[in-house]
């Protein structure tokens, strides 16, 4: 349920009356000037007679006038008036004489002045007064009660949620046990405050949710305004953020006046990096607007009570970037970490998205969960709809394991490209390629089991792909299991140099890959013996990409691709070697590859073993 905001009454009230002086002056001044007629003198009118100009006459004995239609200038029809001139007793004669002229009504009639004034002015007021109330509804109507941010100006556009009406509850969060029971803790606050007061403790005013993007950090404060049972407000950093200076302060303002009323709450500020960003030192450029943004957040989180139960909750995906004002004791004084889910969470994860989606018998969610290393909760969300939608798709009214194993490769890979042409000698070069990986992989100590290879392409790009798949989860990585991932990926560009003797733009992605880890162990892992221990390398915003930035001389980032060109050399002779070794395999694998276009892993090692 949300809060509608009242109507904004004196802009609207403003221009009606500037309208309305509007139409007063149109028709004041224009309309009487319409269809008036031109006055001329008498002569002129006597000699347009005898010239024939004159096409129409009205004659009015009362108003002593002669109303007359002539050509102007540009040949157009025009009303003229003159006065009938006393002594004249020829002219009716003379008009008689000319058959040309007609005797008819020049000028139109003046309706009653009652009616007059209806048509002119009360029914063009009464039809605007209609059309303003029917775009005011429009318009309430597709703002949600609201006139958008322009009628608006100073008040804060939080979503206001009544008591447990967002729907979630920490039963609808899995796989984040730790942030579930650091959130805990505010819940019990908000429930028992008088437990907290009894010992003097007060509850931190500020938890800021930190992690990547996609793992739920709205979901769980969503499930604390749910399990605590009170008001909840949501807003977004952006929505702060306006064009004219001040106006971000004001809404700050504005939002702590409304929790303060609604006390005990949760107030929620997602993406607060928006808002939030680190001050500059004054420099020219800076942005005003957001710097008086930040200090009224730090004033307001300063200023208010947390005894009275306002609890703020934000989220950012960015904590590198926040002003230190913003993190200290006082204000988001407690960080709450939400990271991608481990094995076991990501299980729990897909267990809880498929409770509301029909699942076939058999299902293993232990297996896609460790086929899924590294997806965060919205991608697992994802792979469970992806697989209803292909069930539905294959006509069957239930989701199974294949439905799901194929989500997975979907979500990682892209759809498969069932239209598409590869020349029979490209479909063997894949064939070897992605044979070349798997069988480096498996006779290697260190590496992952292969689970499956294909070279149905896919709409990603990858003309086919080998998928390994760790038994178990693992968080650490040796050096003899990096040196073995190197191998791998450098095992399908191996074996096309080994069968054809040449190699082709296939490997672009492992060459990719390749150099990542090599550098990765050069730089930050420690992993190379000719720096030891040595950070050379340092990650910036670890939740979004986690860019790098080189902390060396010139000089020795010259020795740092030295290094690494020797370790992915080194692993390319050794995939090599081991090509070379179980040549008769590579033909074996590959030509049975070509022929079913996709294997698992278990008749990849059948055929490998026998």
């Amino acid at each position: 349920m949300k809060e509608q905001p009242k109507l904004p009454k004196k802009p609207f009230i403003f221009y009606y009356v500037v309208v309305l002086l509007a139409l007063m002056l149109i028709n004041a001044l224009i309309v009487p000037s319409l269809n008036q007629p031109t006055q001329v003198d008498y002569g002129t009118f006597l000699d347009w007679v005898d010239e024939d100009k004159v096409t129409q006459v009205e004659l009015d004995q009362t108003a002593g006038t002669i109303y007359f239609i002539a050509p102007d200038d540009s040949g157009q029809d025009k009303i003229y008036a003159t006065g009938i001139w006393p002594g004249d007793d020829t002219l009716y004669q003379r008009l008689h004489e000319k058959e040309d002229i007609q005797f008819n009504s020049v000028v139109p009639r003046q309706n009653s002045p009652l009616l007059s004034f209806l048509l002119s002015w009360i029914l063009p007021i009464l039809l605007f007064v209609v059309l303003g109330q029917l775009l005011m509804r429009g318009m309430q109507k597709r703002m949600g009660g609201g006139f958008g941010n322009a009628m608006t100006f100073g008040k804060a556009n939080a979503k206001i949620y009544v008591q447990a009406q967002t729907g979630k509850t920490f039963a609808d969060v899995a796989g984040e046990d730790e942030a579930k029971e650091a959130l805990q803790e505010i819940v019990d606050f908000l429930h028992n405050p008088a437990k907290y007061e009894a010992i003097g403790a007060t509850m931190p005013k500020g938890a800021l949710l930190v992690g990547p993007p996609g793992t739920g950090k709205t979901l769980l404060a969503q499930a604390v305004a749910g399990e605590a049972q009170v008001p909840f407000f949501s807003i977004s950093g952006s929505e702060f953020v306006e064009m004219f200076v001040g106006m971000g302060a004001a809404k700050v303002r504005d939002l702590f006046k409304q929790a303060n009323e609604k006390a005990p709450c949760i107030v929620f500020i997602d993406e607060i990096d928006t808002i939030g960003k680190k001050r500059d030192s004054g420099a020219i450029g800076g942005n005003d607007e957001r710097e008086q943004t930040l200090n009224q957040l730090l004033t307001e989180m300063d200023g208010f009570d947390g005894r009275k139960g306002v609890v703020i909750l934000a989220a950012t995906n960015r904590p590198d970037s926040l002003d230190p004002a913003l993190l200290r004791p006082g204000r988001f004084d407690r960080r709450i970490p939400v990271e991608l889910p481990d094995l076991q969470g990501r299980e729990a994860i897909l267990n809880v998205h498929a409770k509301d989606v029909r699942m076939g018998s058999g299902i293993d969610m232990r297996a896609i969960a460790r086929a899924t290393a590294g997806a965060s909760g919205a991608d697992l969300a994802n792979i469970i709809n992806e697989a209803a939608l292909r069930a539905v798709r294959m006509g069957r009214s239930e989701v199974t394991q294949a439905d799901l194993e194929e989500s997975v490769e979907t979500v990682i890979a892209g759809y498969q490209r069932k239209n598409a042409v590869i020349s029979p000698q490209e479909k063997k070069i894949v064939a070897y390629h992605e044979v070349g990986h798997a069988l480096v992989a498996a006779l290697q100590s260190g590496s992952a089991p292969v689970t499956k290879i294909t070279i149905v392409p896919r709409t990603s790009g990858a003309l086919g792909y080998t998928m390994q798949v760790d038994e178990g989860e693992k968080v650490l990585m040796t050096r003899e299991e990096a040196v073995a991932k190197l191998a791998t990926y450098t095992g399908g560009r191996a074996a096309e140099e080994l069968i054809f003797g040449d190699y082709t733009s296939g490997a672009s992605n492992d060459i990719e890959q390749a150099t990542k880890l090599a550098r990765s162990m050069v730089t930050r892992l420690g992993m190379s013996e000719k720096f030891d221990m040595m950070a050379l390398e340092t990650v910036q915003n670890q939740y979004l990409g986690g860019d790098t930035a080189l902390s060396c001389s010139p000089e020795t980032a010259a020795q740092i691709d030295g290094e690494v060109l020797s370790l992915i050399r080194a692993a390319h002779q050794k995939a090599a070697g081991i090509l070379r070794e179980h040549q008769d395999k590579l033909h074996e694998l590959a030509g049975y590859l070509l022929e079913k276009e996709t294997i698992t892993g278990e008749e990849f090692m059948e055929i490998l073993h026998r």
